[in-house]
This record gives C-alpha cells, structure tokens and sequence, in this order.
C-alpha cells in the first residue's frame, strides 16, 4: 500500500516535507512511515526469502529521504535493528534503534521518527490504554536523546517536533451504513456487477461513497444523499450541490437537525488576506472567517457541527475547524461524492466485517478523532515558529508542523507539503 501511496497516487505537485529539505541540502532521514517519497532512490533488500518477495513486487526502486529504514525492506545502512518487517509491537522498538545510530553517527540534519505503535496499541485495548503505550514510544525518544549526548545536550543541539496524526475515539457500537445503500447495487472488493451503480469505502469511523458513471453523479447523488441521512451510525453527510457549495447534513445520530452550506470567499479558502473581496450574495448567506484564517459564505444551521459565530469568527468545538477540513475532502480528486461521518461511538466495520469494538478509533468531524497533539521545541523563531502572526495563539493544527520545520531550514516550499 505505502509502495502504490507514493508511487501513483500522492499529488506529484505537492513537495513532500522530505523532497523540500533535499532540495535545500538537508541531510534527511526517516523511518517507517507511510509517506517516504524523497528525492533519493533506495533498492529493496534481498537478504532473506521475504524480501526477495516483496521485491518482485516492488519492482521500481522507492523514493525517500538520503536515509531510510523501511521496515526491513529498505535500510540505506548496515545496523543491529531489525523489525520483523513492521511487525507490530516491534516498530517503535526499530524506529528508535536506527534513528539512534543516525544521530549518534552525525547523518541527518532532519529525522523522521515515526512512532506507531501507540496506534495499534489504543486500537486494541481502547484510549485509556494509552498510558502505557506512549511510554513506551517516550523510551525510543529518550534513546534517541541519549544518543546525541543526553538530554540536556539533545534539547541544546536539536529542534524537536512532536506531532499525532489524530486522536482516538472509544468505539462502544459496532453500526453499518452499508444497508442504506444496497439498493443502488454496491460494487464488491471483486469484479463489478452489470447492476452496480455505486463503490462504498468504509474507514473505520468514516465512509465514502463513490457514483461509478459519472453520467450517473446527477441523478444518484440526491438519492444518495437521502440514503446516508438514514443509515445506522451517521452523524452527518458531506457533499457538493450543483452549484458547487459544500453541504454538511444532519444524519441519524446527528443531535441538532438540518443543512449548513459553505462555500470558500477567495480561491484557496485558506486566505490570509484579512478583507475578502468576496460579498455573499445568496439569501440567508453570511461571510466568516475561521480560526484557521480561511473566509467563508455560509448559510444554513450552524448547530449542525456544534458551530457559533462571534465578532465574525466561525468556532465549533465539537467539530473542530468543520469547513475547511469537509472543503479539502470534497475537493481532493479522490474523494467520494458522499461523504459519511460516524456518531459518538459508532465505527462503520470494514469489508472484511472487522471493527475495533472496546478499542480506539478515529475518523469521523467530531473532537474525540480529531484533536491531536503539536508540541515544538528549539525551532529558529520559537515565539512565531508558523510565520503567521495574524493567527490566535490557540488557532493550532497539525498542518503547521511542515511550514515550522521548512522555516526552521530556511527552506521554502508550500505549506501544505505533506
């Protein structure tokens, strides 16, 4: 999947974090993770009858940072670490191992260190299990530390960025949206069916719905859409209308009914320009600006994400940042023409029927997937480390880790570098 990920389908337009550093002369390093694509081409080991498998497959060499430790399929350097090729419960234990021969060695400026078993570790045993999982991830940190001198020498020589993909929501309800949809003729993990109108993608606490014809997008969608409002589990449904606007709809678990429409005031819907060119115009529609600096035209229910608006500024914080978050879903060329978001505690199980009932899960709009953490240290301009004064103190994402570490090199690239 990782292989396929930044071989096909990671927009070639989008410097990764890795590519914008290599660009500038950084020594760049990383470990297992699932975006690797560098500018330095890395063969796959042959060492072992697994590898030589993986290779026939893997053909072409993959893209990464100068180092990289790939589960034991790529390893640009002879190390005692080994993973048992991302063998869970394992990888933190090798990730930590080779990034501490890295710094020990003085070979990276920058290291990715990737540390996922904290993930599959909530997954199974549910968030309040965390404690003891992050501890163990907090011992690869500290080996690291230790490598570079210990850990007062660490924090006077290293920047340090600390960053959780999401959160996790305990799953108490196993609900399958699925049923609502049959009707249309759902196409399977097989060979498509003459009557298959629709291909459903369930994500744990997400679901995206794909129109297979496009010719077919007008009639269905509607019809869809319909369908999504009563399926089991679904808080909200998210897509376009005809005129463009995104549309975020109550569903069955949603605690305030009705629609909110939105749809971007400048092109890129994140604007830092602070006077919008753009004036509503449709009736009932009022401009916003979010914390995040994007301006808005909405219109509609604001209760429908837990949203208020005051002195202009759009807040919600049971959904957070609820427009531009749906906005860079419906406009990703990936997506689906539906979007589902689960209810509190509900997980959508997956084509092979699995769920993470008792467990941790994320996915859905709601805070309990959403909030993660952002935790910096040591960065060149540690009072605006963003470079964007204009936002709240409090207005954090994890989409400002890339800008903060590229400014941190003196290395330009867009901030929305993966």
């Amino acid at each position: 999947m990782t292989y396929h990920l930044n071989g096909r389908h990671l927009a070639p337009e989008v410097e990764t974090v890795y590519e914008s550093l290599d660009d500038a002369g950084v020594r760049t390093g990383g470990t297992t993770f699932l975006i690797t694509r560098g500018r330095h081409r890395h063969r796959l080991a042959r060492d072992r009858p697994a590898t030589r498998l993986a290779a026939t497959v893997m053909r072409s060499p993959m893209m990464g940072p100068k180092e990289l430790f790939f589960a034991d399929l790529v390893a640009t350097r002879e190390t005692p670490c080994r993973s048992r090729f991302g063998h869970p419960g394992l990888r933190d234990q090798h990730a930590g191992c080779v990034s501490a021969h890295l710094v020990e060695q003085d070979l990276v400026d920058f290291l990715l260190l990737s540390l996922p078993d904290n993930d599959t570790h909530s997954h199974a045993h549910g968030p309040d299990a965390q404690v003891e999982s992050i501890a163990a991830a907090d011992a690869e940190i500290a080996r690291v530390a230790e490598a570079a001198g210990g850990i007062d020498r660490f924090f006077a020589e290293w920047a340090l960025v600390v960053a959780s993909d999401h959160s996790h929501a305990l799953v108490t309800r196993r609900t399958d949206p699925r049923p609502a949809f049959e009707p249309f003729g759902i196409t399977g993990p097989g060979a498509r069916r003459r009557r298959d109108r629709i291909a459903y993608c369930p994500a744990s606490r997400a679901a995206m719905v794909y129109v297979l014809d496009p010719a077919d997008r007008a009639e269905l969608l509607p019809r869809l859409v319909d369908a999504g409002r009563t399926a089991e589990g679904v808080e909200l449904v998210v897509w376009r209308d005809r005129e463009g606007r995104g549309v975020l709809s109550s569903a069955t678990d949603a605690a305030v009914q009705g629609e909110l429409r939105f749809r971007p005031a400048a092109a890129s819907g994140r604007p830092t320009d602070p006077a919008p060119e753009v004036d509503p115009s449709g009736p009932g529609e009022e401009l916003v600006r979010d914390e995040r600096g994007g301006t808005w035209i909405v219109s509609g229910a604001l209760g429908v994400v837990g949203a208020t608006v005051q002195d202009g500024v759009l807040r919600s914080a049971s959904h957070p940042d609820p427009l531009g978050r749906c906005w860079s879903a419906l406009t990703c060329v990936n997506s689906g023409d539906l979007l589902l978001s689960a209810g509190e505690g509900a997980e959508f199980p997956d084509w092979g029927g699995i769920d993470h009932l008792g467990g941790g899960s994320h996915g859905s709009l709601r805070a309990d997937d959403a909030v993660g953490i952002l935790i910096h240290h040591g960065l060149a301009d540690q009072d605006d480390p963003r470079g964007r004064p204009e936002l709240a103190a409090d207005a954090w994402s994890i989409e400002d880790a890339t800008p903060m570490i590229l400014r941190h090199f003196g290395a330009g690239a867009s901030s929305s570098s993966p």
